[in-house]
């Protein structure tokens, strides 16, 4: 496959990051593919579950960003991939993978994405999804404990030890790489109709 489009979606944790590229990803279903930096968190099987519970998550060393460009350039190249499957549950991988076919377009979702300038380099259109911090935590409280069962304390205990001062230290300062800021996310129409259709110029175009 040649001429792929690959747009990078960044901001946040609670931003609307996720919101944004299922919006995207679903009005075109035959031609956008997705892979997240969160399933390639880095494999820890000799830690215990109390030990991996204590890591820090919104750190760039938390993932296998190696991985990751290889297989975004294995998927440039027409080729399809077998991204790992992370488990919140278990704080660790799952053991089992997904494949993910190579299409016209390729969104790259994650906290981090802009921080690596080689994976950043793959990228074709950069967008930061700006969000306030109030309503970023709210939106991680909820997702936290209702879907991925976690307690409230340890939800804000996490936000106030590594989630808050990660942002502010790698997540914040690669807002300047982006060649889009949106506000609230997937619930900003305007942005959202605008990169729609420059996927959908892009798709007419090969």
């Amino acid at each position: 496959m040649e001429n792929i489009l690959v747009i990078g979606i960044a901001g946040g944790s609670g931003s609307g990051k996720t919101t944004l590229t299922t919006r995207l990803a679903e009005q075109f279903p035959e031609e956008v593919t997705v892979i997240r930096h969160d399933d390639y968190y880095k494999h820890y099987e000799e830690l215990t579950l109390e030990e991996r519970k204590l890591l820090n998550y919104d750190h760039p060393n938390a993932f296998d960003t190696e991985l990751l460009i290889r297989h975004l350039m294995e998927l440039k190249q027409g080729r399809p991939v077998e991204c790992p499957v992370y488990d919140y549950a278990i704080y660790n991988r799952s053991g089992r993978t997904r494949t993910i076919q190579p299409r016209r377009v390729v969104i790259v979702e994650g906290i981090l994405i802009f921080e690596n300038r080689c994976l950043c380099d793959l990228m074709d259109i950069r967008v930061f999804v700006d969000t306030d911090a109030d309503i970023r935590i709210i939106r991680r409280i909820q997702r936290d404990v209702v879907e991925r069962g976690r307690s409230l304390e340890s939800v804000i205990g996490q936000y106030i030890n590594t989630v808050k001062p990660m942002h502010e230290q790698f997540v914040e300062p690669t807002r300047k790489y982006a060649d889009i800021v949106v506000l609230e996310g997937g619930h900003n129409l305007v942005a959202l109709d605008l990169i729609m259709q420059r996927i959908a110029n892009h798709i007419a175009e090969n």
